[in-house]
């Protein structure tokens, strides 16, 4: 079975929008710079962000907590109205204060977004409550290991110093990689730090540094570089590199071979600070890049974190640093309460922070703590904000999903399909309605499935393809309907005059209610037909008879004789029906060998009557030049024929010359579409006068007009002189009318042209007589 237009256009097209949304996915996927519908699908996917932010649907944990620093903790210390004064860049053991407060409160976490990279001897040392003092970073370090729930920065690389780094509970990735619109939306779940061998970073302290695949190349100045081999496993010789260092031998008991390096895997901080608090084993990951990672813990608890191929997520971004779900505290206020207990005043102290999750990081303005950015909620915010919608996120176990690239390409392409077709088998508007209906549906449920799930439905994709599969289609159709009219103009431009078809055309709907008009009405018989049908037919049947053909030829040649007989009728119809058109005549129907026209419907026309009539005048005038060309060439066939007996071929057939005989009436008829509006309907007339004409045709004999008495009145006022070369008949009775008719012959022929061409076949009395009257 042949699929016909209606099946395969919108397959097509929307096979090709399937195709230009999957290759624009697909280069989305793979070209980073590919980044256009990437862009417009994040802008959708901020927006619903924020939608979600000031619903009531904001669910946080209640133990997460913000200390900020502030521009009045600056101000504060700077001034010195604690029992110390320290400058803009606090030494360690103001961070050291804090830890041992919020330890003597209960915390349950304290997550510091505060790089501690090198240990600073220069900063002023902490006094102690017993008047002695203690360097700033040990300080620091001793606090750590006393409150043992310490979570400290890690980003870029730069690790906390070696000491902070043991002292603490563990370390947290504060890194951040915006996306190409600098906007934050995700972070990696993880990264890897190379911590190097203390001997290697003690070269690399003192000497230039640098790794390349043969191993590490020390190289001072103006010297060339010294090689140290690391092998496959990651392994060097610490024999070689203190003769590097110091030119000799390494001392009695130093292994030879040891790990060049180790690979540190630091979760995101706001990971690591949810972890405490549920009690995940974060060493047990099991990691699914481009999948998941499964986190578990005591009590069978476990979260699942859906990540791309490069470990990253999007961050559930719900609360902002000023949110009031959050516990806010500056850091001052804290420092003022630590004070307040080493000196004693304990009285009016409230742990407030008795297991909470505490986040530590800068609020103040240019201040080189402070991270800002643009997050999905803000165009700029403090970043710090990160860490605790990432621990609320795991803490409450929702995560941001979003289908799969597959899944959302045939989600797209089942849409572009769908709305493909039902655009092409729909009316335009109710396609449209539908179409709009669905895509205001699915942005509504997109919206509400990430308010409520956090489940990210993609919009751009989806709606690019089922737009451009409607759009498509519909200008399609636009096109195809158009050619379509052109292709309906031109069909029945031949069969009706062209202001029928402008009135079909311009009619929204069909109308079978009839209309009274008054109009000329003409019969137009092809007279001979049906006896050179038979006598066609007969001299077939004779010639097969004589050549004695077998059954198969003989059908042969009488199909051949019906497809002449249809040429010859459909010559002289054809040039009748040309004749009608060109004088604005409405060609009603062919009926056989007949020919039914009107005037004066579905346009109004003033003189229809005469516009009948001289197309009449002109159809007789036309059949006489047809038969005149074809007598002419019967007379060189004539010729030819004698030579062809005397050489014993066979002769050629004479063309047939046919006549017309027309009947004219006018007077007024019902108009309309007549049949049914599911199948077939047809523009015409009927009524009493269109039966007179009918009639007015069958007495008109052969080469002859005759029109009825009302068509004759209006031919004096319209064209006296015509009127006046009418001849008056005796009335004749017409079947179905009491009364006889009176009517009139119209001439057609010019002076002195000959009544009629002779047929052919006249001369030896083989084709019938016509009687011949002349005007």
């Amino acid at each position: 079975m042949i699929p016909n237009a209606r099946t395969v256009v919108p397959l097509l097209i929307g096979g090709t929008v399937v195709i230009l949304v999957g290759a624009a996915q697909v280069l989305t996927l793979r070209v980073p710079s590919f980044d256009f519908f990437r862009r417009l699908e994040w802008m959708s996917y901020d927006w619903r962000v924020r939608q979600a932010a000031r619903s009531d649907r904001v669910v946080c944990a209640p133990n997460l907590g913000f200390v900020f620093i502030s521009d009045e903790s600056a101000e504060m210390l700077l001034n010195g109205r604690l029992d110390y004064q320290v400058g803009l860049y606090w030494p360690r053991f103001v961070y050291g204060r804090l830890v041992e407060e919020l330890a003597a409160q209960g915390a349950e976490a304290v997550a510091f977004d505060v790089l501690f990279p090198d240990r600073r001897p220069d900063h002023p040392p902490a006094v102690l409550p017993d008047g002695t003092e203690e360097a700033s970073d040990y300080f620091f370090e001793r606090q750590l290991r006393a409150a043992g729930n310490v979570i400290l920065a890690a980003d870029k690389g730069a690790l906390p110093a070696e000491p902070f780094r043991n002292a603490a509970w563990a370390l947290g990735d504060v890194g951040t990689t915006r996306e190409s619109d600098g906007i934050l939306r995700r972070v990696k779940a993880f990264e890897y730090y190379r911590v190097w061998h203390p001997l290697i970073r003690q070269a690399q302290a003192r000497e230039a540094f640098r790794v390349d695949p043969q191993g590490i190349a020390f190289q001072a100045s103006n010297q060339p570089p010294v090689w140290l081999p690391i092998d496959a496993d990651g392994r060097f010789n610490q024999a070689d590199l203190f003769r590097i260092l110091s030119g000799a031998e390494p001392p009695a008991g130093v292994s030879p071979m040891a790990p060049a390096y180790t690979d540190l895997r630091v979760w995101d901080m706001g990971i690591v600070l949810a972890a405490r608090h549920l009690k995940l084993d974060l060493a047990r990951a099991v990691v699914e890049p481009g999948r998941r990672i499964i986190l578990r813990g005591e009590n069978h608890e476990e979260r699942v974190i859906p990540v791309d191929a490069e470990n990253r997520f999007y961050v559930d971004w719900s609360l902002t640093p000023f949110d009031g779900h959050l516990m806010r505290e500056s850091i001052h206020s804290l420092l003022v309460q630590e004070m307040d207990r080493r000196q004693g005043r304990t009285n009016d102290l409230t742990p407030r922070w008795r297991d909470k999750l505490v986040v530590v990081g800068s609020v103040a303005s240019g201040n080189d703590l402070t991270d800002l950015g643009a997050t999905p909620l803000e165009k700029e915010t403090y970043l710090t904000s990160r860490i605790w919608n990432v621990a609320n996120s795991v803490i409450l176990g929702r995560f941001i999903r979003a289908p799969s690239p597959l899944n959302e390409f045939l989600f797209t392409a089942a849409i572009s399909l769908i709305a493909a077709i039902v655009t092409w088998k729909l009316r335009t508007l109710w396609a449209v309605l539908l179409v709009g209906s669905f895509a205001a549906l699915y942005f509504a449920a997109a919206t509400y499935a990430y308010i409520d799930s956090r489940f990210w439905l993609p919009l751009v994709f989806p709606l690019s393809g089922l737009l451009l599969s409607h759009f498509g289609l519909v200008s399609y159709r636009a096109v195809f309907e158009q050619s379509e009219r052109r292709r309906v103009r031109a069909i029945f431009s031949r069969i009706v005059s062209p202001n029928v078809v402008n009135e079909l055309l311009r009619a929204e709907k069909l109308s079978l209610e009839g209309a009274r008009r008054e109009v000329t009405i003409l019969f137009a018989d092809v007279r001979g037909f049906t006896e050179m049908t038979d006598r066609r037919h007969s001299e077939a049947e004779q010639m097969a008879r004589e050549r004695g053909l077998t059954a198969a030829a003989a059908e042969e040649l009488l199909e051949a004789q019906a497809r002449e007989v249809l040429r010859t009728v459909n010559l002289y119809l054809s040039a009748v029906g040309d004749v009608i058109k060109r004088h604005e005549g409405t060609l009603d129907k062919y009926i056989g060998d007949c020919v039914m026209a009107f005037w004066g419907a579905p346009t109004p026309q003033e003189r229809h009557a005469l516009l009948a009539v001289r197309a009449a005048i002109d159809a007789q005038r036309a059949i006489h030049a047809i038969n005149a060309q074809r007598a002419a060439e019967n007379e060189r066939r004539t010729a030819e024929n004698r030579r062809r007996t005397a050489t014993g071929e066979p002769p050629l057939p004479l063309l047939d010359l046919l006549w017309l005989g027309t009947g004219l009436n006018t007077g007024p008829v019902t108009v309309g579409l007549m049949g049914s509006p599911a199948h077939i309907v047809n523009f015409t007339v009927f009524g009493r006068e269109v039966n007179v004409a009918s009639r007015l045709e069958g007495v008109s004999g052969r080469g002859r007009i005759i029109i009825g008495e009302s068509t004759y009145r209006q031919l004096q006022r319209d064209d006296p002189a015509l009127a006046a070369r009418c001849v008056a008949m005796e009335p004749v009775s017409v079947k179905g009318i009491r009364e006889p008719v009176r009517i009139f012959e119209v001439p057609w022929r010019g002076i002195g042209e000959p009544a009629e061409v002779e047929h052919p076949r006249s001369r030896d009395g083989t084709a019938p007589a016509t009687p011949r009257v002349s005007v």
